[in-house]
């Protein structure tokens, strides 16, 4: 509820002054962007060429084209020390929803737009969920999810696994737009079905300019509370005490040997482990760009480094960017444009049990748990420098385009690159491993080529209608390809070789390589390899026509073709169609009303494709063969001789399957009141997602798990508002704007293949007519204090499972009544995505200050704490060997309130306390205080000594500052895509920062 109050407190201030949308305070350099009031290009280009070299549509200028579409200030954005896109598009924009499950700099975060289009599953789901990125109109191309098809664990993503969105200097950049609607997406294709983020970069300008952008701060660590082993004993005494004769441990029952001795100090002495592994970290950002030239030639180049190191485990992220714009103009009609922005990214990663084992697909013995001795603990660490773990990522985009401009015919011709490659060389040595060590290596690339031709041409009429016909055609071509190899029990921790000398011949010479897949440091049998790739080409035609009458009415359609190689043959095609319909409210009908300023009326619909991710779907009937010991999914053979096995992991695919498409709808109203003071936007918006593909599980009778059937159909309807207003002016000096953008969604599965009404996945279920976001659990309602209490239908006890209840186990709830508690007793209940979701910005001056309060909140979602779970569950824990029984170092960290839980009794074979069931679901709604920042404009103070300033801006802020939340468990917003707390995500850490920004001419 306190979320709640605070948020009405910022909100009411608005909504009585019936405030609407726009972000009004945020300011728009034109100086540094190389662009003149009128918003012309500085070669003194406009309309669809000016445009395409910002790599948007050409007709964006148009309202009826911000159909769904929000723009930010990236200058306002940058304030935040971020080190991702997401992070800064975080409450940014209604509808756009930023998952961070971790504060680990680099690593990846996710993006949805307007809901989930499928229920996710697994993280190649979440993959096929994300919105398309485009950086002056180029698609940028993400990592592809099939590397995980070698993975026993889904944690992470085999290589360095860095965020690619990392790449964005957010200094270089000029505006960021979210398309959310098909009409507005519809420009790019079947990849834009996921909704679009368009970014357009700074463009050069006439004259000089020089930028100078720079901050520096501090990340603080967090305070915790830790334990040692006299906590944890008297924790599980409780347990003891109640449920084993006079307290005693029998035999059955031993207790682990790391609590037995009271005398440890390694258990039982200081547990300040934390000073080890938290600390105050620094972070500093850098960037410098000069821009000049003529109206016929203009450049723009820029440098800029970064460096975040994160507050826990020693974790930081280093990034060295370039960006070079170009435009030449050699006669009148002819305009060259170009573009490359270049990237190294370099990380270092957690050292984690869980992931340095889910990495080594090897399990140690899990008996004795790390202790909380910070002398331990950083011999631990001692052992890591004996071995390296170098995380390297390289990306690199660029464009070359050629634009004519021919009266009223335009055309533009373009080829654009996106390419990325990471390495990641890993070795841990003996000390990690009892006594084996172990190595790998990954080498991998995402490389993206695009070939696009545009032209236009308008007509105009009697100067009261307009009519632009416009037709294009790019062909993509996609390739992802990925070399691992890793190895165990080298001869020593001195010889650490690159597993992958796939070379055959001696580089430079026509000789074969004598040690082409032939490893020396370890032996042959235990070096595995696997090498795979996959391409995807893409070929679409367009055509649109946008009408408009006396600057009040308008329309647009678009009908693009598009060819799939990942499609089957039969269904290579599909055809969708998008329609735009405006009506300028005001224009018509409110010319003369002073208080209504602007009220426009839009509405669009349409369809859009939606690619295959994997071309195994294209090819019919197939199999992937498994073989090789447990934690190693795949192998190509054992000991030398390949073989065949099964089950076929991949699944049956078979023919006949169709385009998966989205089917969306959207009507807004834009408003402005009072000239303009007030603004506001609201869509209310239908999107549904049909003919997906899902694995049903089939034809086990032949080797299969599942077999992949098109038919599953999921719904997205909701509302996107956006108020804002300028609620105190200047007159007194004193300004206050204020914005708040919100989305409200609700999602619901509409259809499965075969025509089911339900499917069980996992520990999830599918049901035709709920939301895919709910949980699956058992309802608790208490405990059995006695076997008496246990319900006895004609002499037979309730059972879980076959297995009959007893004092001590929970009152599960039996929904249908039959006397046994199992699946068919686990409701639906809590959604893992939040109802609503949104910002809200504050911005207030004074004279030459300014102060900025942005918040960001999530309401109605739920967190199924797997963190507490598994700490009530130690006996299991213990007892087994696998790798959810792995307990970190902070695993020594009071975290959630242990006196909310009943006392079951652990040894029960029904697991009282396993994760699924209602008493661990928890409210994970959150309202954050996430930047407070303070600047002071000395422009015209440095003017008045320096002519040549353009502006000189200082700044401090303070990032994370707090959060209000009923969860118990750390920050709310470290969850993953299940909607589980497993108590693995690094803390976002909160941050000091203070900067400067500076323009010289």
């Amino acid at each position: 509820m306190r979320s709640l109050y605070l948020l009405c407190f910022f909100v009411l201030p608005m909504a009585c002054l019936g405030a609407p949308f726009g972000y009004g305070y945020l300011w728009q350099d034109t100086t540094a962007t190389g662009t003149d009031s009128l918003g012309t290009d500085t070669l003194g280009i406009t309309g669809p060429l000016a445009s395409l070299a910002a790599g948007d549509s050409p007709v964006r200028e148009n309202l009826l084209y911000n159909n769904g579409l929000e723009q930010e200030n990236p200058a306002s954005m940058a304030l935040f020390p971020a080190v991702s896109l997401q992070q800064y598009l975080k409450g940014q924009a209604a509808g756009l929803y930023v998952a961070e499950p971790s504060g680990e700099p680099g690593t990846t975060q996710s993006m949805l737009i307007r809901g989930t289009p499928m229920p996710i599953l697994s993280a190649k789901d979440l993959y096929q969920a994300q919105p398309l990125v485009v950086l002056d109109g180029i698609p940028l191309i993400a990592e592809h999810p099939f590397a995980y098809d070698i993975q026993q664990y889904d944690f992470n993503r085999i290589g360095p696994a860095t965020n690619l969105l990392a790449n964005i200097d957010m200094d270089n950049i000029e505006s960021v737009e979210v398309l959310k609607d098909v009409s507005a997406a519809a420009i790019y294709g079947p990849r834009a079905a996921n909704g679009v983020i368009v970014l357009t970069s700074k463009k050069p300008g006439i004259g000089r300019t020089i930028s100078f952008n720079s901050y520096v701060g501090m990340v603080q660590r967090p305070v915790v509370t830790t334990i040692n082993g006299e906590y944890e004993n008297a924790f599980r005494k409780q347990f003891y005490d109640r449920y084993t004769a006079n307290g005693q441990y029998t035999d059955d029952d031993i207790y682990p040997l790391y609590l037995s001795d009271s005398l440890n100090a390694s258990y039982y002495g200081p547990s300040n482990w934390s000073d080890a592994y938290y600390r105050n970290a620094v972070v500093y950002g850098l960037n410098a760009s000069i821009a000049g030239g003529t109206d016929r030639a203009n450049f723009r180049f820029s440098l800029g480094t970064m460096n975040n190191e994160g507050v826990a485990d020693e974790t930081g992220m280093k990034r060295y960017s370039a960006m070079f714009n170009v435009n030449m103009k050699p006669v009148e009609w002819l305009v060259f444009s170009a573009m490359i922005n270049g990237n190294r990214i370099e990380r270092d990663r957690n050292r984690s049990l869980r992931d340095r084992f889910a990495q080594m697909n090897y399990i140690p013995d899990l008996s004795a748990p790390l202790a909380p001795n910070k002398e331990e603990f950083l011999g631990l660490l001692t052992a890591y420098e004996n071995g390296y773990d170098d995380n390297k990522t390289n990306v690199v985009e660029g464009y070359g385009q050629l634009a004519i401009e021919l009266g009223n015919f335009n055309m533009a011709s373009r080829f654009a690159v996106d390419y990325n490659e990471g390495y990641r060389d890993l070795y841990y040595p003996r000390a990690l491993m009892e006594g084996n060590s172990y190595a790998s290596n990954y080498y991998g690339s995402n490389q993206r080529l695009v070939a696009a031709n545009v032209a236009t041409y308008d007509f105009d009429f009697a100067s009261l209608h307009s009519l632009r016909l416009e037709s294009g055609q790019s062909v993509q071509w996609d390739t992802h390809k990925y070399n691992y190899a890793y190895a165990y029990k080298g001869h020593n921790d001195f010889i650490k070789l690159n597993l992958l000398d796939s070379d055959p011949k001696i580089p430079g010479t026509n000789i074969d390589n004598p040690n082409y897949l032939v490893p020396t440091a370890f032996p042959r049998e235990l070096v595995y390899k696997f090498l795979d790739k996959t391409q995807h080409n893409l070929v679409s035609f367009y055509g649109r026509a946008a009408y408009n009458y006396d600057d009040k009415y308008d329309v647009a359609l678009v009908l693009r073709a598009d060819a799939s190689s990942n499609a089957q043959p039969t269904e290579r095609w599909l055809f969708t169609p998008a329609l735009t319909l405006g009506w300028d409210i005001g224009k018509e009908w409110l010319q003369q009303n002073s208080r209504i300023s602007t009220l426009y009326l839009r509405a669009g619909a349409g369809r859009s494709g939606r690619l295959n991710a994997y071309d195994n779907y294209s090819q019919g009937p197939q199999y992937t063969a498994e073989i090789g010991f447990t934690g190693n999914l795949t192998t190509s053979g054992y000991n030398g001789f390949g073989v065949l096995t099964r089950p076929y992991s991949f699944g049956w695919v078979g023919y006949g399957i169709p385009w998966a498409y989205s089917d969306q709808a959207n009507l807004g109203l834009e408003a402005g009141l009072f000239n303009d003071r007030l603004r506001g936007s609201v869509d209310l918006y239908y999107k549904e997602d049909k003919n997906q593909l899902l694995g049903i599980p089939s034809f086990a009778q032949f080797g299969y798990r599942q077999s992949y059937e098109s038919g599953m159909a999921v719904r997205n309807m909701g509302l996107d508002l956006i108020l804002s207003g300028d609620i105190l002016t200047r007159q007194d000096g004193l300004s206050w704007t204020a914005a708040l953008n919100m989305n409200f969604n609700q999602n619901e599965l509409t259809a499965l293949p075969r025509g089911l009404d339900e499917i069980m996945i996992g520990n999830r279920l599918l049901q035709v007519g709920a939301p895919v976001d709910q949980y699956w659990l058992l309802v608790n309602e208490g405990i059995y204090t006695s076997d008496a209490e246990v319900p006895v239908v004609d002499g037979n006890p309730m059972k879980y499972n076959g297995i009959v209840m007893k004092a001590g186990d929970p009152r599960w709830k039996d929904i249908n009544g039959d006397n046994q508690i199992n699946d068919q007793d686990k409701v639906m209940q809590g959604n893992i995505l939040p109802k609503i979701s949104g910002g809200l910005h504050n911005e207030f001056q004074y004279r030459n200050w300014t102060l900025n309060l942005n918040l960001y909140f999530n309401l109605g979602r739920e967190i199924l704490n797997r963190e507490m779970a598994n700490r009530f569950d130690f006996i299991n824990r213990e007892s087994g060997n696998n790798i959810n029984s792995v307990k970190e170092i902070t695993y020594w960290e009071k975290r959630g309130e242990y006196n909310d839980y009943p006392l079951y009794n652990p040894w029960s074979t029904v697991m009282p306390y396993r994760a699924e069931q209602d008493l661990f679901l928890e409210d994970g709604s959150f309202l954050k205080l996430r930047t407070v920042s303070l600047g002071y404009d000395l422009t015209e103070w440095i003017k008045s000594r320096q002519p040549g300033a353009a502006r000189f801006y200082i700044y401090a802020s303070v990032n994370n500052v707090f959060t209000l939340t009923n969860y118990s468990g750390q920050d709310p917003e470290l969850v993953n895509y299940t909607g589980y707390d497993s108590g693995y995500g690094l803390p976002i850490p909160r941050t000091y920062t203070l900067g400067i920004k500076m323009d010289l001419k």
